[in-house]
């Protein structure tokens, strides 16, 4: 866990720049800045940190290449100019790590790869195969192929999976504004930065709002989304202006710019970063307030602690885990399907055989399989389930042995 004044220690970094800050007010890949941006980058790399450009424009650079006068509106149009604008994007950024004999090396990636687990664990080995070099990775949504059930959606969501995957101590996201504020400072003058956000609530999402720019796909909304995933998994974020003057060594300097999110104190390991953040989700448990504060000090969600769902999913699938008020606290691998989990909910375990016919196990997710994501401690020695009282059973929930052992 950093801090504000620890920044300093970051070793591993991911750098996310965004459209808008990328380009000029006509839409154009602004030559000047990425030079100024590459500079800074290896500065840092020289230093002796192993540094990731998350990097957008792609698309923007290609509809300026093409004389559009916006973004196109369908997803082939977007594919078409993300091809154009790919290449373009590439070499300028080969041209600008050149001048100071950096060697950089292209990641493109969809949804399928922070997904599916056996491609995560080898994009994880791929960052590492290239740290060992000294190359700095260069990653961007493979827009060209992607359509909308592979895409990640936005660049800030995918500098935050990024930087799961690679195990990241920090996580910058450049962009166009100074920082999160308290609303939208173009509209509210009374609006105030917020310099560190401890922990991210229903209202800090609020103040984030909406739309991104005219170029880009994300607003803030889209960061504090990203800012979730990061916290939780162990990594601390900043949002600062990237045009600001040497801002990435002044934000590892300790000085007080843009926006500190505060990471929880334990990292999540490498299989439960996957579990929260990585598998897609295929249905939702909502349980009671005892449950969710079982969950909190380690235990297994067993059924008598939901009082509802929705979905319709298989035994294996990711589930979210929710409360009555739809915070989600927690995503884990269901032991059960959703038609069993609807006859089984609010029934102790030793129920479950006479309502079901059968018995897999005592919980609908164990813990072991199960990642907090709202809060609580990891790995606890609380022995209580959610629902009532016992000790486990069935040799810890099934699916763990899926994912292999040692991972960190």
């Amino acid at each position: 866990m950093l801090k504000r004044d620890t920044l300093a220690s970051a070793k591993r970094i991911v750098v996310k720049v965004g459209t808008s800050t990328l380009t000029d007010a006509a839409g154009r890949l602004d030559g000047d800045y990425v030079k100024t941006l590459a500079g800074q980058l290896c500065a840092l790399r020289q230093s002796g940190r192993e540094i990731i450009l998350v990097t957008s424009a792609a698309v923007g650079a290609g509809t300026e290449r093409m004389g559009l006068k916006e973004r196109p509106a369908t997803i082939p149009g977007k594919q078409a100019a993300a091809a154009v604008g790919q290449g373009i994007l590439m070499r300028l950024y080969e041209k600008t790590f050149a001048a100071h004999d950096q060697i950089i090396g292209q990641i493109l990636m969809t949804r399928d790869d922070s997904v599916k687990r056996e491609r995560y664990t080898h994009l994880r080995n791929t960052f590492e195969a290239l740290f060992s070099y000294g190359v700095i990775p260069i990653v961007n949504e493979n827009d060209a192929v992607a359509v909308d059930e592979l895409k990640i959606g936005d660049n800030d969501t995918l500098s935050a999976q990024v930087a799961s995957i690679a195990d990241a101590d920090l996580l910058i996201i450049l962009s166009d504004i100074e920082g999160l504020y308290t609303g939208n400072p173009a509209k509210d003058p009374r609006a105030e930065l917020l310099r560190e956000v401890p922990f991210i609530t229903g209202g800090i999402e609020a103040a984030a709002g909406g739309a991104g720019s005219r170029y880009g796909t994300g607003g803030m909304l889209t960061k504090i989304q990203a800012a979730r995933i990061v916290v939780n998994s162990g990594i601390s974020m900043v949002i600062a202006a990237g045009r600001e003057k040497d801002v990435l060594a002044r934000i590892l300097a300790g000085e007080n710019i843009g926006t500190f999110f505060v990471s929880r104190k334990d990292r999540l390991k490498f299989k439960k970063r996957w579990l929260a953040f990585g598998a897609r989700v295929k249905g939702v448990v909502y349980v009671d307030g005892g449950c969710a504060a079982a969950l909190a000090k380690g235990s297994s969600l067993l059924p008598a602690g939901i009082v509802g769902g929705e979905g319709d999913y298989e035994a294996g699938s990711t589930l979210s885990v929710r409360v009555d008020s739809g915070l989600e606290i927690a995503r884990g691998l269901s032991n059960y399907s959703a038609r069993e989990v609807s006859v089984i909910k609010g029934a102790k375990s030793q129920d479950i055989e006479k309502l079901l016919g059968y018995k897999s196990f005592d919980e609908i997710i164990h813990r072991d399989n199960m990642a907090l994501i709202s809060g609580g401690k990891e790995d606890a020695d609380d022995e209580h389930d959610c629902g009532h009282s016992q000790k486990r059973q069935n040799g810890g929930g099934g699916f763990g042995g899926s994912f292999g052992g040692g991972q960190k």
